[in-house]
């Protein structure tokens, strides 16, 4: 039986046995997380338009889809409404707490030779609350818990710290002041990748970028464990493809929707994050020789 005490299909139950073998043989985890992998935190994952509006009908009432709202323009055109939408997620994911599946993952990398890296394309910092170092996350679309300047004026990236947003949710207004740039006194933004986005600071990313590099190169058996990435935006998917065809690791991809896997010797688990990872670290205890 599973963690939750409810039955698995003979296929699921088989194909979880595959997952926990491949993480078994690994010397080094590499985590790859979309927008799935906070769901079970209860974070929204904002899956087409109807379901951005759910999560904040003054947009909906504007029409104004996700694309609109994450962009650069935004910020020059209505900066109180696109640092509302910025500060009510920046002050969401500062209060929301990581589900347990992240703690699990650790555990895993932390009992792997290489240790573990992680690889998302999400901008909440949960990897980080949850634990992980810093230096060991490489967030592909930047960080909503940095800043930079909307022009930009410089390069400089800076933590979000010290602003505290009050947003008025109803109207997705910003009701106090925005941050601003240090060095110019214009206006800041957060240093993530938008829509449209010729003015993004891509320093901090790059710095991640060859960490992770480095760390790869050492790898003799990597596993990608991927949890909610989807084909949408398929960064994250393009990631796992390339461990797997140019390092030769393997892929364990968890996802609800779109589980399909590139080679016979990868396991895609129907699953949502915490579930799966729940069902596999049973699996992995059960074989874990008795002391």
């Amino acid at each position: 039986m599973n963690p939750n005490d409810e039955p698995l299909s003979p296929a699921l139950g088989e194909a979880l046995d595959q997952a926990a073998e491949l993480i078994q043989q690994a010397d080094g985890l590499i985590v790859a997380a979309g927008a799935g992998m906070g769901v079970d935190s209860g974070l929204p994952d904002f899956r087409g338009n109807e379901g951005f509006w759910r999560a904040y009908p003054a947009l909906g009432r504007a029409r104004m889809g996700f694309s609109d709202a994450a962009s650069p323009a935004s910020f020059a055109r209505r900066p109180g409404l696109a640092w509302g939408f910025y500060g009510h997620r920046l002050a969401l994911y500062r209060a929301t707490m990581p589900h347990a599946g992240f703690g699990i993952l650790k555990r895993w990398g932390d009992g792997m030779l290489q240790g573990a890296r992680v690889f998302t394309s999400n901008v909440d910092g949960q990897f980080q609350k949850a634990g992980f170092d810093a230096g060991a996350v490489h967030e592909c679309h930047g960080s909503i818990h940095h800043l930079q300047c909307l022009k930009p004026c410089s390069e400089a990236i800076w933590p979000a710290d010290a602003f505290v947003p009050d947003v008025d949710e109803e109207a997705c207004q910003l009701r106090n002041a925005a941050p601003t740039c240090p060095r110019c006194g214009g206006l800041a933004r957060p240093n993530i990748l938008m829509f449209n986005d010729d003015g993004w600071v891509a320093d901090r990313e790059q710095a991640q970028s060859d960490r992770l590099r480095r760390w790869l190169a050492q790898v003799s058996r990597p596993v990608v464990v991927e949890l909610g990435a989807g084909t949408a935006v398929p960064t994250v998917r393009h990631f796992s493809h390339a461990v797997v065809q140019q390092l030769g690791g393997r892929l364990v991809r968890i996802n609800l929707r779109e589980p399909a896997v590139p080679t016979g010797l990868d396991v895609g688990l129907p699953m949502g994050a915490l579930a799966a990872l729940q069902a596999l670290d049973h699996r992995l205890a059960q074989s874990r020789p008795s002391e």
